[in-house]
């Protein structure tokens, strides 16, 4: 376990420099001039220019950019934006926030997409299988931002249930329906995902082995299917955590919450290269952590596995 442990965080290493440069590149590939997107509609005077030119290092090849900007990461220094605010303090700022939306809708999505998808796959071809089958395919159809919107007119202006956004600073009632909308894609997953394990183990040879043993429906499904069931799901979950993080942007800049995807959105429109690279790369570092948990994960749950 303890070889595999330290090839992973190998693998995390490399995963890191081609992911930062990745999106190094494609920043430093936008078009535009982020100086002038600064200053607005207001005249720049060509001294103030020139220092934020040199100060950012934007006169020299991108590459040169990213060594600057990689050194300053293994050193703790994630940069700052042109109006001079360390990147750090922004995130520090607005992950919680994304963080908590996030951890709702995960929530919300492994209670109900796994109860839903264990009923429907042990009441296969009945009601509530087609039921669960019919309303999963429609949600993933419909596009993020049309729930949301969808969401806001009906629960929030015309039922009154829940507010239409989330406030500054957001409470958990009004974090409530953007995690909703939020985790409905990723719950219509994962209600398919566990009903279709769930079936595929009700008809394997162990599972007919315990019936015939006479153990109870209750144990059957219990221990012997549902734990099995939950290895394909559970690797979904985990790497979704990072998803919603960074799926937060729409959902965010629909709903008013002032988190890291919102910062995201509005710092691709700045050309703040600087925060939009430093919130990716705390995106890559969830991912990769969530990978590495998911793979020692599994070695409990099925002690079939084992990583020598």
């Amino acid at each position: 376990m303890t070889s595999y442990i330290i090839r992973r965080v190998g693998q995390f290493v490399l995963v890191f420099f081609a992911a930062t440069f990745l999106i190094f590149s494609m920043v430093f590939a936008i078009p535009g001039d982020p100086i002038r997107a600064l200053a607005g509609e207001k005249p720049m005077p060509d001294s103030l220019r020139q220092t934020l030119v040199q100060r950012y290092h934007l006169d020299e090849p991108y590459i040169v950019q990213y060594w600057y900007y990689v050194t300053g990461v293994l050193q703790g220094d994630l940069g700052e934006s042109f109006n001079q605010r360390p990147v750090l303090d922004i995130i520090k700022e607005r992950f919680p926030r994304t963080l908590r939306l996030a951890i709702y809708a995960f929530i919300i999505e492994m209670v109900i997409g796994v109860t839903a998808g264990v009923w429907a796959g042990i009441r296969k071809d009945k009601f509530l299988d087609s039921l669960v089958k019919v309303s999963t395919v429609a949600v993933i159809s419909i596009p993020i931002f049309v729930l949301g919107f969808m969401a806001q007119l009906f629960i929030g202006v015309r039922l009154g249930w829940l507010p239409v956004t989330a406030g500054n600073p957001p409470s958990l009632y009004g974090y409530l329906l953007p995690a909703i909308v939020l985790a409905a894609v990723s719950l219509a997953y994962v209600a398919r995902l566990t009903r279709s394990s769930v079936v595929e183990n009700l008809r394997s040879d162990y599972v007919r082995t315990a019936k015939a043993k006479g153990l109870s429906r209750r144990r059957v499904i219990g221990v012997h299917t549902f734990r099995n069931s939950l290895i394909p799901v559970i690797t979904f979950l985990a790497i979704d955590l990072g998803a919603l993080m960074g799926g937060a942007i729409i959902t965010e800049t629909i709903f008013n919450v002032p988190g890291i995807g919102q910062a995201l959105y509005q710092s691709v429109l700045g050309q703040e290269g600087a925060v939009v690279v430093g919130i990716v790369t705390l995106l890559v570092i969830i991912y990769a952590v969530a990978n590495l948990v998911v793979d020692v994960m599994y070695a409990v749950l099925d002690p079939r596995i084992r990583y020598d």
